[in-house]
């Protein structure tokens, strides 16, 4: 089964958050076919929506938690990513669904 771009840049957004973050639930939900003809999706990127839960999010506020991450995301916000919207939750905070 060949798999498409997009499941690609899914799979590979979710390798590097489940690597850098070893999160206890993470889902990862490609949104690009909601922004087709948007303006910011003509470069190609996609639309992505994550939620996680992970220990390591354990007392830091939101802010923190979301700069851990684009460090774990990388350089795809520049190559791959258009849009990435994150809820991020330490264990016991609430389900990721």
């Amino acid at each position: 089964m060949n798999v498409g771009p997009r499941e690609t840049r899914a799979a590979r957004l979710e390798a590097r958050l489940r690597a850098a973050l070893q999160p206890t639930e993470l889902e990862v939900i490609d949104d690009s076919h909601l922004h087709a003809g948007h303006t910011g999706a003509a470069d190609g990127r996609g639309h992505f929506t994550v939620n996680l839960i992970a220990e390591r999010f354990a007392g830091l506020p939101v802010v923190r938690r979301h700069r851990l991450v684009y460090e774990a995301v990388g350089d795809m916000m520049t190559t791959d990513i258009h849009a990435l919207s994150i809820r991020a939750l330490a264990p016991g905070e609430g389900s990721s669904a």
